[in-house]
């Protein structure tokens, strides 16, 4: 009887332990994306907008590290699109990363494309969204990446989660608000409205009923999952009478701090912790623009959602409704308050920094303004005195191609698609955040890549310019992470500057904002085969040509190899 007892104990056991083990195998998670038009009413005005799933914002995707992603998307709409999944590393998957005629051909109206791509080694908020004119402004979700099963946060659990998702609204259909920029050579219409959680909020024409409500309890802990998605405008956010205690930013995890308010460039994500500890009543969370190019227009409106205790007293009858707490906001072009809260950013311990540097790069960021060109009209070259607007890296205005993506001309040895001679550093050296030479505002034109090596350690000083205007520039690197190792004001000076460098815990981030007028220095290992695009995340940037790729070679053996390319990628 014993034995048996001990037997049966035993075989519960392993069915225990066998069970456990299956909860932690990562998993495949499956999902539908379909591409249509959706009346979506803002604003007292029914647009037709570019939705997936019907939904605006789109679904949020939520995934363990370790898991794989398979999502087919299948284009109904009238535009051609790809879906880029923002700082998902895609090691050896270039071809999921999405980038229209950089990984691949854009999914036509009628066609679908499945990406698949497994989450390695990161945790926290990143989010997805088109990669194709200015779709992405209705076409975007959250992609949330939680720890592995039996893992958990660094921090205590909280009692819930809500991812916050910044974004902009033009009372207009957005591609022809950049198509309409194109032809003139201006700067394309601001938006009309910030929205969180794809509501603009009380402060708008009809907006008040579908405000969006966070709810909280007194004396819990609320993880809010605080994204960027907006087109063009680094955002402030803050809610009234509440601290945020920072503690995760692009899918990584930071040193926990305190702090009253936070900004966020397009594209970047934020993490922070909330208490219920004030008195029961409704708060607003508010966000509104940080507009650090002193003569550019921009959208100065603010867009609220309202953080509700559940034992605060009833909204009273219409009429007679107390407004929820107003936050404070910083003054529009606040950068000393960007530049202490972006300066608190460390990794939680000691981490890897590359310190033996085999690509030393310098690039160069800013706008520009070409000269009408002799067949133009005077209507296409409405930018100031007659010109059209222009931005660059290191002199070169990047043109994205149109009958092959970079990584199929790359992988299948076409030729003429794009050339290998994007400049280490400036053509030129100039006084950078000076007074300068309006024969430097035009810059060259070029399909050019920079080519590295597998496993090159790589630093690159991000300098900021003030052609035409100086202005905080969120950068992008697709399929990597890096460290910030410094930021600064001015001309980065190597003989002064690189004492201000943090080698020990620099934060691990996948887009980098570019102080106004200043500087960035960024690291990290090129350890992932393909073609990356790296570019500046507000959209009428990159619509100008503020971007490159670099081209990262195969390593060795299949593990260092970029994968072959899937049978169902679009052809052009």
């Amino acid at each position: 009887m014993e034995f048996l007892k001990s037997t049966f104990v035993i075989g519960f056991l392993l069915l225990l332990f066998s069970a456990a083990l299956s909860l932690a195998e990562p998993k495949i998670r499956q999902h539908d994306f379909v591409i249509q038009a959706t009346p979506v009413k803002r604003l007292c005005k029914t647009h037709n907008s570019i939705t997936v799933n019907g939904m605006f914002p789109g679904p949020t995707l939520e995934v363990n590290n370790g898991d794989t992603l398979v999502v087919k998307v299948t284009n109904k709409a009238r535009y051609n699109v790809t879906i880029h999944w923002h700082g998902v590393r895609q090691m050896r998957t270039a071809w999921a990363d999405g980038p229209e005629f950089v990984t691949q051909c854009p999914i036509r109206p009628g066609a679908s494309y499945t990406y698949r791509f497994t989450i390695q080694g990161q945790e926290g908020t990143l989010w997805w969204h088109a990669h194709s004119s200015w779709l992405r402004a209705t076409v975007y979700g959250a992609l949330i990446i939680h720890p592995r099963e039996g893992s958990s946060y660094p921090f205590p659990k909280p009692n819930r989660e809500t991812p916050i998702l910044l974004g902009e609204w033009w009372d207009a259909n957005p591609i022809d608000v950049v198509r309409q920029a194109t032809r003139t050579g201006a700067a394309p219409n601001v938006s009309d409205a910030y929205t969180i959680n794809g509501q603009p909020g009380d402060l708008y024409n009809c907006s008040s009923k579908d405000t969006v409500i966070v709810p909280i309890d007194s004396g819990e802990t609320h993880l809010l999952r605080v994204i960027n998605s907006g087109l063009n405008q680094p955002l402030f956010f803050t809610i009234a009478n509440h601290q945020f205690t920072v503690v995760g930013a692009d899918a990584s995890y930071l040193k926990p701090f305190t702090n009253s308010v936070i900004m966020l460039g397009p594209g970047q994500t934020t993490d922070v912790l909330i208490k219920g500890d004030q008195s029961p009543a409704r708060y607003y969370m508010a966000a509104r623009a940080y507009a650090s190019a002193p003569t550019a227009p921009f959208d100065n409106t603010t867009t609220t959602a309202i953080l509700e205790y559940k034992s605060a007293p009833c909204p009273a009858k219409k009429g007679q409704a107390i407004r929820p707490v107003m936050p404070s906001l910083p003054a529009y072009n606040d950068t000393n308050t960007v530049t202490a809260f972006t300066t608190k950013f460390r990794s939680p311990q000691k981490v890897e920094v590359p310190t033996e540097i085999d690509e030393n790069l310098f690039f160069t960021v800013g706008l520009g303004l070409n000269n009408c060109p002799k067949n133009f009209k005077s209507s296409q070259c409405q930018g100031p005195n007659g010109t059209r607007f222009t931005a660059s890296m290191n002199n070169v205005s990047f043109v994205l191609p149109s009958n092959f993506s970079l990584l199929q001309a790359h992988h299948q040895g076409i030729p003429g698609v794009f050339t290998t001679d994007f400049p280490a550093n400036p053509p030129l050296k100039f006084d950078y955040t000076g007074n300068v030479s309006q024969s430097l505002w035009q810059p060259a034109t070029g399909t050019k890549v920079y080519n590295l090596k597998y496993g090159s350690r790589v630093q690159i000083v991000v300098q900021g310019t003030s052609i035409f205007t100086v202005e905080n520039h969120p950068i992008h690197l697709h399929g990597y992470d890096f460290y910030i190792i410094a930021e600064g004001f001015g001309n980065f000076n190597p003989r002064t500057d690189t004492s201000k460098f943090n080698l020990v815990d620099p934060p691990l981030r996948n887009t980098v904002s570019v102080p106004v007028a200043g500087w960035a220095v960024i690291r990290f290992v090129a350890d992932n085969p393909g073609v990356w695009l790296m570019h500046c995340h507000l959209d009428v940037h990159i619509t100008w040509g503020l971007a490159m790729a670099f081209l990262v070679e195969n390593g060795v053996g299949e593990l260092q190899s970029l994968q072959t390319p899937p049978l169902d990628l679009p052809q052009c």
